[in-house]
């Protein structure tokens, strides 16, 4: 509770112990529930009751002690234009004490970042200084100077499980502490921990989840205390079985508001007055004022400082407007053919700053009785929807369009001149229409002017909230009786003026501006956008000059006016009897209305004139406030509790102000409509009284439908309401507004939001306009644009998650957009009670723009779907809005139950899941076999019987051969090396030799020496001359380890090891014995060594794994017979054979193929060191090629440099004349599931050059058995199976169909050697599992390892991995455990003997999985989906640190594209693993790091990350 800003000791006891038992509870995990909380809030205000007087700022103030202070004039308060301001800071300061414990993002300085204040250091990372270093530190320190008083306790890791791990601890009760040492290895950087258990006694208590001596960045730590303070209660903790539904269905909460009123009847507005001079049709409106009232101002328009440029006169307009229609009827065609029939419809493409030439058009359009269809003006080729727009002009069938000269010279153009074709856009013909390009008709020819029928008159266009662009069809008749209604509700009279501020092309700009000015013969001043920018003041001055009495603005426009106000003082507004809010119906508008009527109610202005209305491009004009009687009151408001909103519920709100939303009516319903509000989703039933619903409108002054699209306009505009019964309440079809709200006391219309900006998170309802006006209460000016922020949801996880995305200013800091950032969460949180998926922050004037400078929300969408965003900082919150993940799994108890039962071969009822290679049997060598059970015997052997023999040939990159070696070569040089060792090197038999060299035929020749001489040879690879220091420590560590009696190397690996630049690194005084092999002297060693028994060992195998362990095992002559003796029999090895290996050889299955195998079985082995390749990518296929191989060896590293070095060239590859037609196996050397896509994009690029799509296949060993499965010569082609991906989380295996959603392919990782049994075990009961089942592979095999290497074997060590038994079943027999899971599965081929062939399938490392959830994960999965995220992801890495999951992303792109992989990571890992990503590290490319057989080092990278080691581009906190 300190944390908390609460003072302990002032607390009375009871409190305490109330509160000590609730801080009990969080820590062990339980989380606070709903009631918790607010038990934890009542035991805070009771304190602070007792407790001196709090400060203000207290925020566990009663607040029963707050209401008698109010004052009756509270409610009033809420009218005022800063209310919303207000509650955002009341709801801010309830957070003030509790700053956010989120840590700021990381961002490399870089030059696309706009910010000037990029000063701020890189974070820290905790050093172990003497102070903070724990006691066992020192020990560790001093323990490494001398290795020999912590060797016996090293390279006992291993890469089993962790279950299986978990049998390690002694079971004395001594507490432990197992410390990892981390070394670099090789030019690669490859990572080693050796593995030191040191015991102490016991530990000074530390945080749960930090380990002792963990460098751990100070980030990193505050954000995991961020995660230990849940947000929202824990989800259920039992696991439903993957046959439920994958998502958590919220249980309904009893407290939610309901309706309760009765249903809704329908709203009447008045009648409609006939007038007997109304017009027939609109256009005998125009001929009428034209013949009679010719000189009538029609339209003033202004130019861009505001004054008047034109006015065009009722003659006027009639006059040009006969004569475009003459043109286009008579004068567009060929020898005046017609071209327009009545009925076509033609664009009308007119700039803002144009209405005369726009006004024109369209009554001349009218009058032709062709059917306008306004659209904006096209800027540019990427113009924001601009393709949406062409779907409009297609769906209406539009060919021509019309625009004036100057707006066509500023069209974008081609090279040739004409127009450019816009994307999405048909073919047009574009048509002139100022006058003199027009042809004056004949004395008798008169436009035909019939009585206004059903026929389309115009096209509006409309973009929806999927940011498709439909037209709405007014027809002639609507259009009528719309501009009837208007005038009866707005009280037009014949010549008065009205001030336009909006677009005239739409909406309400033209239903008043166009339309009902020319029926009442208004004079019009338009006020373009253009104008506004730059003098906001300009409506208002119109006003005054002009006498207007109506005024048509946005509360755009209102703001403006209202900061412009100072500049002029004379202004006069006493003429207004209508000022007409376009969007009053937004509930945000009544702030901008009381604000501007407090600035300019000394002006004149009076409380009556101001007219919300409601509008909708389906509906049109909805509802609009009649102008008032002077000195009658004002309409009421309602407050309305936001929580019942968001439930759909009318709710008022007396309570609490910060979450109260104050809306003002729109008036009534206009003259002859009827309204009524049905259920927004679902079918069209009335709602109740006290419930939000779709506002729907039956009327003759609406839409008709959207032009070209039947299937659309059903849905919309022929809606027939129904009761609660499902039965239609009359025939009448109404149409959809779009509007959301509800009807008041006397028949007031209300608007509460829009459909399209409808957010529905977790089943309730947001407005975004709301969201909006949140986001900007929250003192945006110094951070963001007030008018560039756009709030959008997106669908993640099954449920809508909320964007908010805003321009921000150049001059605000990376401080201050992050506290904003903060601040709009907490407030958003608090007033709305909804979380924030994503917020993010773009440079100024990034946003796509709608015409008149609005932001394009479904581009902005689309954008940052898409990663194209480009934001300059982005904060994701998935950890509080993501509240429907599946339940985490609860893990049953261990133990072999009832389900376990065997019967013969049966495990529950299923074939128990094991496998067997063919029969080692005696092969054709029998000589060799039983005369020569250890490989130097073969060898010696083999100089004697086929001296001239060529066992190897090795290759540069050029392709030439450097060296040979045949057998009595190399038996020669091996006796050499023997020699040397008994004679410089004074090694006893059994001594370790270490073997540094590079890839090449002195490294076989040192190995058969040191056999020779009866040393245990042990190969390392040598380090990297570059870089020493990363790569030289390992080399050190694993001598040390190994306890090498001599080194044996080159003159130049010698030199480098007794270079100053070693000593930097390591103590060279203490290196062992070096000898160097170049240029030793002809002796033969007095005698050739020869084991006593088959059992001894051979040689040391040491390697690091993917998790970073350095392990070492022993490999006893036995089991490199028998190896070698498989290898041979599975891949048909005879002397006449060659084969090509492209390997690294200094450990595994690599070294067996480079030095083991062609001394056994005689064929002839090509040695390609895969460094060769960086220089020369085509070195390994044009040798296939040439040598005509028929079987090679290679690592997946090797096949991805050549499937994206020289994929894209085999045209030039084929004409060189490389053809891999006589390729028979190519065997992927691996110790992890197969990596299908690399191998099917490898087949599938070189299966131009012949590459059989059979011949690609993969291997698999382990630490404790080299060589488990390998693609032979013979036996059935490769397997490859789907799998569930929910499944194998909960360890299942099930088979899906190619496809299936959440479907995972695997490949069989290559047929069973011969001599190998597979079993497949559950790692935890140690029992034998059933087919198609997921469990540990363990092996039985003459040839696997002997051990782990130690100098004092820990036998435990030894029993549990090499010697285990199963715990029923067979229990005899003695396995290896390899520590992968994995599968057997009896396929429908036949192997070699006739029977059923049954396929391993490697699913991963038990040491890698993650466990989050109670589930398993394989970090390749997640990997693969993030690297599919965006095309930027060069590749990616996944691992947790204390339940936390981190990517690490590499950036391929720009790195103005790094913030955009932060959301689309995120996403990608919540849709397909059903997991939240804590952390998103973008880093350069290659900073991943990656050991020689192309396998990611997860914890090296780990390591990195907490040490602040990465120097990251950007680190993205989720939270």
């Amino acid at each position: 509770m300190a944390g908390r800003g609460v003072d302990m000791s002032a607390l009375p006891k009871e409190v305490r112990d109330q509160l000590a038992e609730l801080d009990l509870e969080l820590s062990e995990g339980k989380g606070l529930g709903q009631g918790q909380e607010k038990e934890l809030k009542s035991c805070c205000v009771c304190a602070h009751t007792q407790a001196p007087p709090p400060s203000s700022s207290s925020r566990y103030r009663d607040r029963r002690s707050r209401r008698p202070h109010r004052s009756g004039g509270t409610r009033d308060d809420r009218y005022r234009s800063d209310i919303h301001t207000e509650t955002v800071q009341a709801a801010l300061a309830k957070h003030k004490e509790e700053k956010m414990a989120l840590p700021m993002p990381t961002k490399r300085r870089s030059t696309y970042v706009q910010s000037p204040v990029m000063n701020c250091t890189p974070p820290g990372s905790v050093g172990l200084t003497p102070s903070n270093q724990p006691d066992c530190f020192y020990f560790l320190r001093n323990s490494l100077r001398n290795p020999d008083s912590w060797i016996n306790h090293s390279v006992q890791g291993s890469s089993t499980s962790s279950s299986a791990s978990s049998t390690l601890s002694h079971g004395e009760g001594k507490p432990e502490l197992c410390v990892k040492l981390r070394l670099c290895v090789s030019g690669q950087g490859e990572c080693v921990y050796v593995c030191v258990t040191v015991f102490v006694g016991p530990l000074t208590p530390h945080p749960p989840g930090v380990p002792v001596n963990s460098r751990v960045s100070t980030k990193i730590q505050q954000l995991l205390n961020t995660l230990k303070r849940p947000k929202r209660p824990p989800l259920s903790e039992f696991f439903m079985d993957d046959q439920e539904e994958i998502v958590e269905v919220p249980q309904p909460d009893p407290n939610t508001p309901r309706p309760e009123g009765r249903p809704i009847i329908p709203v009447k507005g008045e009648p409609l007055g006939v007038v007997t001079n109304w017009p027939p049709a609109l256009q005998a409106a125009l001929v009428r004022w034209g013949a009679t009232q010719g000189k009538s101002p029609a339209l003033t328009a202004l130019d861009i400082t505001g004054k008047p440029l034109y006015t065009l006169t009722y003659g006027k307009l009639w006059s040009r407007s006969v004569k475009l229609a003459y043109t286009l009827l008579n004068k567009l065609g060929p020898k005046n053919e017609q071209v327009l029939k009545p009925g076509d419809r033609v664009a009308l493409v007119y700039p803002n700053s144009d209405p005369g030439m726009f006004l024109v058009a369209f009554y001349g359009c009218l009058l032709a009785e062709v059917i306008p269809v306004p659209i904006e003006v096209p800027l540019s080729r990427k113009d924001a929807g601009s393709s949406q727009v062409g779907f409009l002009l297609g769906s209406c069938s539009v060919s021509l369009a019309l625009t004036s000269e100057i707006c066509l010279k500023g069209l974008p153009k081609m090279p040739t001149g004409e127009i450019l074709q816009f994307k999405g856009w048909p073919r047009l013909k574009w048509v002139v229409t100022d006058s003199k390009y027009l042809t004056k008709p004949g004395k008798d020819w008169q436009p035909h002017i019939p009585t206004a029928n059903t026929d389309p008159a115009y096209i509006e266009y409309k973009a929806s909230k999927e940011g498709t662009v439909m037209g709405v069809a007014v027809s002639k008749v609507a259009m009528l009786t719309h501009c009837q209604a208007l005038t009866q509700a707005c009280n037009y009279c014949e010549g008065e003026t009205l001030v336009n501020v909006l677009d005239f092309k739409k909406d309400m700009g033209l239903w008043h501006g166009v339309l009902t000015s020319v029926m009442n013969r208004i004079h019009t001043i338009s006020v373009p956008y253009a104008v506004m920018k730059a003098c906001p003041l300009s409506w208002v001055q119109r006003v005054h000059i002009h006498k207007a009495r109506v005024a048509l603005v946005k509360c755009r426009d209102l703001h403006w006016a209202m900061m412009a106000h100072r500049e002029q003082r004379d202004t006069s507004l006493e003429s207004l009897h209508m000022l007409i809010v376009a969007d009053g119906a937004n509930p945000w508008s009544v702030s901008s209305c009381d604000a501007f009527l407090n600035v300019f109610q000394i002006h004149g202005l009076k409380p009556e004139v101001i007219c919300p209305c409601a509008t909708s491009p389906e509906a049109m004009t909805v509802a609009i406030r009649r102008p008032g009687v002077p000195g009658t009151p004002l309409p009421a408001r309602a407050i309305l509790s936001m929580g019942g909103l968001s439930h759909g519920v009318i709710r008022v709100n007396a309570e609490d102000k910060n979450s109260a939303l104050t809306v003002q009516d729109v008036g009534h319903v206009m003259p002859g409509a009827l309204m009524c509000i049905v259920k927004p989703e679902g079918p069209p039933q009335l709602c109740k009284t006290d419930e939000i619903g779709e506002i729907v409108v039956n009327s003759r002054a609406g839409g008709n439908m959207y032009y070209g699209l039947p299937g659309v306009t059903k849905n919309t505009f022929e809606v027939i309401p129904v009761n609660t019964l499902g039965a239609p309440i009359g025939e009448i079809p109404f149409v959809r507004s779009g509007l959301l709200g509800f009807v008041g006391p006397g028949n007031l219309i209300f608007v509460v939001g829009k459909n399209e900006g409808l957010l529905m998170v977790s089943g309730r309802r947001h407005n975004a306009d709301d969201l909006v006006a949140t986001a900007l209460a929250v003192e945006p000016v110094k951070t963001v644009y007030r008018g560039r922020i756009a709030v959008f949801s997106v669908t993640v996880f099954y449920d809508e998650r909320i964007v908010v995305v805003a321009e921000q200013r150049p001059d605000a800091s990376e401080e201050d957009s992050f506290q904003w950032m903060s601040r709009v969460l907490q407030a958003i949180d608090s007033i709305h009670q909804v979380g924030l998926y994503s917020l993010a922050l773009v440079p100024a004037n990034t946003l796509p723009k709608t015409h008149l400078g609005g932001i394009h929300i479904f581009e902005t969408k689309q954008n940052f779907l898409d990663g194209n965003l480009h934001p300059c900082n982005i904060l994701m919150c998935p950890h509080t809005c993501v509240t429907n993940l599946p339940k985490p799994r609860q893990k049953q108890p261990v133990g072999v139950g009832p389900a376990s039962i065997m019967v013969g071969n049966l495990v529950a009822g299923k074939r128990i899941a094991q496998a067997a290679g063919r029969d080692l049997g005696m092969i054709e060598d029998q000589d060799l076999v039983r005369k020569h059970q250890f490989l130097s015997e073969a060898l010696q052997w083999r100089a004697q019987t086929d001296p001239d023999h060529c066992l190897y040939v090795l290759l540069n990159a050029k392709g030439l051969v450097v060296s040979t070696a045949t057998c009595v070569q190399l038996h020669k040089r091996a006796e050499k090396i023997a020699a040397a060792l008994t004679e410089k090197g004074s090694v006893n038999t059994g001594n370790n030799v270490v073997l540094l060299y590079p890839p090449g035929i002195d490294l076989i020749a040192s190995f058969y020496g040191c056999l020779y001489a009866g040393c245990v040879p042990v190969t390392v690879r040598p380090p990297h001359p570059q870089n020493l220091a990363a790569t030289l420590p390992t080399v050190r560590m694993i001598i040390d380890v190994s306890k090498a009696a001599c080194i044996l190397t080159t003159q130049n690996l010698m030199r480098i090891l007794r270079s100053k630049e070693a000593a930097a690194t390591v103590n060279i005084k203490t290196w062992p014995t070096i000898i160097d092999t170049d240029d030793l002297p002809r002796r033969r060693p007095p005698m050739i060594y020869k084991p006593p028994t088959a059992e001894m060992i051979a040689y040391l195998d040491f390697s690091v794994s993917t998790t970073g362990m350095l392990t070492g095992v022993k490999i006893s002559h036995a089991a490199v017979s028998a190896l070698c003796r498989s290898i041979k029999l599975q891949c048909e090895l005879y002397s006449s054979r060659q084969i090509a290996i492209c390997l690294d050889p200094y450990c595994g299955l690599g070294f067996v193929l480079w030095c083991l195998a062609s001394v056994y079985s005689g064929h002839q082995s090509i040695l390609i060191p895969p460094l060769e390749l960086e220089s020369c990518l085509p070195l390994w296929l044009s040798t296939l090629s040439q040598y005509r191989i028929r079987d090679t060896f290679c690592s997946y590293s090797v096949m991805e440099l050549c499937t994206k070095g020289i994929g894209t060239q085999t045209e030039i590859l084929k004409a060189r004349g490389l053809n891999l037609s006589c390729v028979r196996s190519c065997v992927v050397i691996a110790e992890e599931r197969p990596r299908l896509a690399l191998t099917m994009s490898f087949s599938k690029l070189f299966k131009d050059l012949g590459l059989s799509p059979r011949a690609v296949s993969t291997a698999f060993g382990s630490r404790v058995n080299l060589a488990i499965c390998m693609q032979g010569t013979t036996g059935p082609d490769t397997s490859t199976v789907y799998v569930d991906m929910k499944s194998l989380r909960h360890d299942r295996v099930r088979l899906v169909e190619r496809g299936a959603p959440q479907s995972l392919p695997l490949m069989e990782s290559g047929k069973i050697l011969p001599g190998v049994r597979v079993i497949i075990v559950n790692p935890e009961t140690r029992g034998p599992l059933g087919d198609s089942h997921l469990g540990e592979i363990w092996i039985n095999s003459p040839h696997s390892a002997s051990g782990y290497y130690a100098i004092y074997g820990e036998e435990s060590l030894q029993a549990d991995h090499f010697n285990t038994k199963l715990s029923f079943g067979d229990p005899t027999t003695l396995w290896a455990r390899t520590g992968y899971l994995g599968f057997v599965k009896r396929t429908e081929l036949l192997d070699a003997a006739g029977d059923r062939h049954d396929a391993l399938f490697v699913v991963g490392s038990l040491d890698e999985t993650l466990e989050l959830r109670g589930l398993r994960y394989h970090p390749i999965d997640i990997e693969t989906s993030v690297s599919r995220a965006h095309r930027s992801i060069a590749e990616s890495a996944v691992f947790t640190w204390t339940n936390l999951l981190v990517v690490v992303a590499e950036l391929s792109g720009s790195e103005q594209d790094a913030l955009d992989l932060v959301p689309l990571v995120t996403n990608v890992v919540l849709e397909e693993h059903h997991l939240i990503v804590g952390v998103v590290v973008i880093v350069d490319p290659g900073v991943i790091p990656i050991n020689s057989r192309g396998e990611k080092q997860r914890m090296h990278l780990r390591d990195s990350f907490l040490a602040d080691q990465l120097d990251p581009i950007y680190v993205a906190y989720n939270m």
